[in-house]
């Protein structure tokens, strides 16, 4: 049941960044006058507060009680994106955005440690699977409700944006306050950091986390992947098919209706489908997939004809791999982890996924914006690779240090097991 309520409020805790994030650039730019620099830097601003707030989230969650963390976080960013109401000038506007950004990241390492504690390590994938599909739901939700809302014309008009990102960041805080009442945590894996872990510096703690082998290629994955697609989600891909395909926009939205509506259909399947298979693999999995979308995207500019098709079709192939990466990342990092240090190392990587995916939009602006199409989809098809690459070195890294048995344990389903067996 806590697992449930967990997944609920992850879910509720993300209307936020449907709500508000699609609509913020325009709002400050045009909306309020101040100016595509300080739309810019709101975005930037948000970014860093998420960058800082991570791997200090982290460490928390390994020293306090993960609950209190989330909790506390998600109400920090329910008074940063509440202050956006009344914000009437570029500084205030920048300074709520911070908060924001603050607030939601830091609540993302609190909630992937609450479910190392809450659930046995043998349903772990599906949990993670679950909280991800609800995620998915949640950001399209509140861009849904938020679409049809939101009047970019006034001045109070992403109001109904803001409101709704802090009516769910506090519902979510309530519900999770409430499922963490009389919890007992499973002692498959050390989620809570003794004396000497408190004890070092932030740079002996990266040094810890990054002596092992495993997780420097789980690094390069993470920092891989997001390059090759979440950094692009919302800026890169939508660019070039406005502005090369010279799609309509409403191909756009279509696009990421069919991303979520795919992950939603396939992600219980998939995990199903995929229980018996190593993180390592299914990781590599991932990265083709990944090259095979970009190079679907690549053959639309050939075929204007389809060009639509194509680019929607890309959008729900990246969505089969989604359905993979989410559930196996999060676990297998957690499983690396140096003892009593979960917490922390997964706000690390939340950090360099965040960081990385903070570079897309620079990315995209530079390449495109130069009429440098071809090398912005050479690129990225490049950077999937290496995902591949840095995927099946962690596998013989695993396997030169007999971790691979543990990792797969540590991921699967016994659900999962008796469907595969049926």
């Amino acid at each position: 049941m806590r697992a449930k309520l967990l997944i609920l409020a992850s879910s509720i805790g993300m209307l936020g960044w449907g709500a508000v994030l699609p609509y913020q650039y325009a709002y400050a730019a045009d909306t309020r006058g101040w100016g595509a620099l300080v739309a810019a830097a709101a975005s930037s601003l948000f970014s860093v507060g998420a960058l800082v707030a991570a791997p200090v989230a982290g460490r928390l969650s390994d020293r306090l009680n993960p609950v209190v963390v989330a909790v506390l976080a998600q109400l920090l960013g329910a008074v940063g994106v509440g202050s956006l109401v009344i914000a009437d000038s570029a500084a205030a506007f920048l300074g709520g955005m911070f908060v924001f950004g603050l607030g939601l990241t830091a609540a993302v390492p609190a909630k992937q440690v609450l479910v190392l504690r809450w659930v046995d390590s043998t349903d772990r994938r599906r949990t993670f699977a679950y909280k991800f599909t609800g995620e998915a739901l949640g950001m399209a939700a509140g861009a849904y409700v938020a679409g049809h809302l939101v009047d970019l014309r006034a001045p109070q008009g992403l109001d109904v944006g803001f409101l709704t990102a802090a009516a769910g960041f506090a519902i979510s805080s309530l519900i999770i306050g409430l499922a963490g009442r009389g919890a007992i945590r499973h002692p498959d894996i050390d989620v809570s950091g003794g004396p000497e872990v408190g004890s070092r510096s932030p740079i002996e703690s990266m040094w810890a986390i990054f002596a092992t082998p495993a997780l420097r290629w789980t690094a390069v994955i993470t920092v891989a992947l997001a390059l090759g697609f979440y950094a692009q989600f919302e800026s890169g891909l939508p660019a070039y098919a406005l502005t090369t395909l010279d799609v309509d926009t409403a191909t756009v939205g279509t696009a990421a209706a069919v991303n979520a509506i795919v992950i939603v259909v396939l992600q219980v399947i998939v995990v199903r489908l995929t229980a018996r298979r190593s993180a390592p693999t299914l990781l590599m999995a991932v990265g083709g997939i990944w090259v095979l979308s970009w190079l679907v995207l690549s053959s639309a500019q050939f075929a204007p004809g389809v060009a639509s098709a194509l680019f929607v079709t890309t959008y729900g192939i990246f969505a089969v791999g989604e359905t993979m990466y989410s559930p196996v990342l999060s676990p297998l990092t957690a499983s690396l982890a140096p003892r009593g240090m979960v917490g922390q190392t997964l706000g690390t990587f939340a950090a360099l996924q965040t960081t990385f995916s903070a570079l897309g939009p620079l990315v995209a602006g530079v390449l495109l914006g130069a009429g440098l199409t071809t090398g912005f989809l050479g690129l990225h098809i490049a950077i999937s690779a290496l995902a591949v690459y840095a995927a099946w070195r962690l596998r013989v890294a695993l396997r030169r240090s007999d971790l691979e048995p543990a990792v797969a344990q540590e991921t699967r389903s016994p659900s999962d097991d008796a469907v595969l067996a049926a």
